[in-house]
Formats: structure tokens, sequence, C-alpha cells
């Protein structure tokens, strides 16, 4: 059974909650519905920085920095650029057959029903958990963290943004090419 909260008797931590999780959830809405690009890259910002705010009530201020910074920034950039070289906001897009639409329309819904399968059938974790009075909100014990048991995610996430930049680079020469 779901349990509905109370927002007669709220904190504010949660009503902060409320009001971010609903930020995010409507410009992550908005990113994918807009019909202009820009505006999309406008919302999914937005999204960054409500998702920023939830690491920020989490107290962890180093990851809700970096957010900001990493992707909100850089990656925002990036994608600026690259509607802006690709000239998306043209009107000259194929419509899509109906056996296309039809297949998204059914992927989503079955993706939906998963997800609310597990979100249905998941138990809450019951018992204390061990602390080791370690600050993780330190960057030494976080870089020490991150390169030492997280180093291959870390290099791959790296070589994934290195591979997102030179194929930005060969669609911009391409389109340069084919004018």
């Amino acid at each position: 059974m779901i349990h509905i909260p109370d927002f007669a008797h709220a904190t504010t931590v949660q009503v902060i909650f409320c009001f971010l999780a609903f930020i995010t959830v409507i410009t992550a809405f908005l990113t994918i519905f807009s019909r202009n690009p820009i505006h999309s890259a406008i919302y999914l910002v937005i999204c960054f920085f409500s998702i920023a705010g939830h690491y920020l009530l989490l107290n962890s201020q180093f990851l809700a920095v970096v957010h900001i910074i990493v992707y909100s920034g850089a990656i925002m950039i990036l994608f600026l650029f690259t509607i802006m070289l690709m000239n998306l906001n043209e009107q000259r897009e194929v419509h899509r057959p109906r056996i296309t639409r039809l297949g998204a329309i059914v992927s989503f819904c079955l993706i939906v029903i998963v997800l609310i399968t597990i979100f249905i059938n998941s138990k809450p974790i019951v018992g204390g958990y061990d602390s080791t009075g370690e600050d993780f909100q330190s960057i030494q014990v976080l870089g020490k963290i991150l390169l030492n048991e997280y180093m291959v995610p870390f290099e791959f996430a790296s070589v994934l943004l290195l591979v997102a930049m030179i194929g930005t680079v060969l669609l911009s020469k391409k389109e340069k090419l084919n004018k």
C-alpha cells in the first residue's frame, strides 16, 4: 500500500523536496516535448539545477557544485553548439511512419509497466547501517574512493565524453561538406 504524506505536518525539507521534484519532472517532460531545440536545452538546464538542489538536500554540496559545473555548464554548452551547428530549427524533418510511432508507444508503455512493477514490489531496507565515521564530503576522501574503487567507471565516463565530442565534430564537418 502506498503511503500518501500529510502535507499539513510536512517539514521544510519535505516541502523543498516536493517543490524540486515537481520542477524536475515538469522540466524533464518539457525538454522532451518542446518543439524548439533551444527551449529544450533551456528546460534541461533548469532540470539539472533542480537535481543539484536535490544533492544539496542530501547534504552533498560538492556533488551539487560539480553537477552544476559539469552538466549545466560544460555539457549544455556542448549541446547548444551541436544544436546550432546542426541547425535543428528547420522544419524539414521527415514524418515518421505510423509503425515507428506505434513501436515507440508500445516500448514506452512496457518500460512504464516494468518500472511501476519494480516500484510496487520493492521493499524498504530495514535495520541500521554501519557507519565508519569517515567524512565522505571531503574532497580528499572522495578522490581516493573515485580513483581507487571506481577507476574503471570513471575512465569509461571520460572515454564516453571524448567519443561524444569527436562525434559532434564529425557531424558538423559532414553538414558543412553536404552544403
